[in-house]
């Protein structure tokens, strides 16, 4: 039992104790608003693979093999991806442009406001590829920087494989449950934000865009 909530208290505080994982979710929630919390599965879920691939390899072989090996060619890796999404989300706002409908719903007129990009027809293409990002990016986040000192090691001190693997596996399920809270909480108030113009919705998504790429160029350098 105490692998159980040991594992999942972990596995939640992990997520927001690194900025990096925030970072690289940010710009693809605010841009994917509606459909956040299904981003934040998928970093879960990829950071979940991540964590156990290499805490299932460290159980394995807990003498012959070195972690940091893996860790920092991950660490490197993440901050290539963490200025691409950067990038990305700053080239998004740049892009995004505003427009008004206007409905009559039981005799009461209603303004809707839409946002769309200027190249329209790829959105739903790219919508997906992002999906398959953020699966990605949690991957390399499983394997780099801290996963492996907050999900490994206390996986190696206990005694029973069991409970190792019971650890393991609830260390991806509170990463899972943190990553999809926040996610849809960025979402919801990105929603917000697009009511009350286009203007304040860039300066959201350029400002976690530039934090991402800010992080990005951390990683690499330090």
């Amino acid at each position: 039992m105490i692998s159980i909530i040991a594992g999942f208290a972990a596995g939640s505080i992990h997520v927001f104790a690194g900025p990096d994982h925030l970072a690289a979710v940010s710009p693809l929630a605010i841009q994917h608003n509606r459909s956040a919390s299904r981003l934040g599965l998928q970093w879960g879920l990829g950071h979940t693979s991540g964590v156990i691939l290499l805490g299932g390899i460290a159980l394995i072989f807990r003498e012959m093999f070195s972690l940091n090996a893996i860790s920092g060619y991950s660490e490197k890796m993440v901050g290539v991806i963490l200025i691409f999404i950067g990038l990305w989300g700053i080239k998004k706002a740049a892009t995004k442009i505003i427009h008004a409908h206007t409905h009559d719903h039981n005799n009461i007129e209603h303004t809707h406001f839409h946002f769309h990009s200027k190249v329209h027809n790829e959105e739903t293409q790219k919508s997906h590829n992002h999906f398959h990002a953020a699966f990605g990016v949690g991957i390399m986040h499983g394997l780099a920087g801290t996963s492996h000192i907050f999900g490994i090691l206390p996986a190696l001190a206990f005694n029973s494989q069991t409970d190792a693997a019971l650890y393991l596996l609830f260390f991806g399920i509170g990463t899972i449950f943190s990553m999809v809270l926040f996610s849809s909480f960025l979402g919801f108030l990105s929603q917000k934000i697009e009511l009350r113009g286009t203007e304040i919705y860039k300066k959201m998504l350029i400002g976690f865009s530039s934090v991402s790429l800010v992080i990005g160029v951390y990683w690499i350098f330090t």
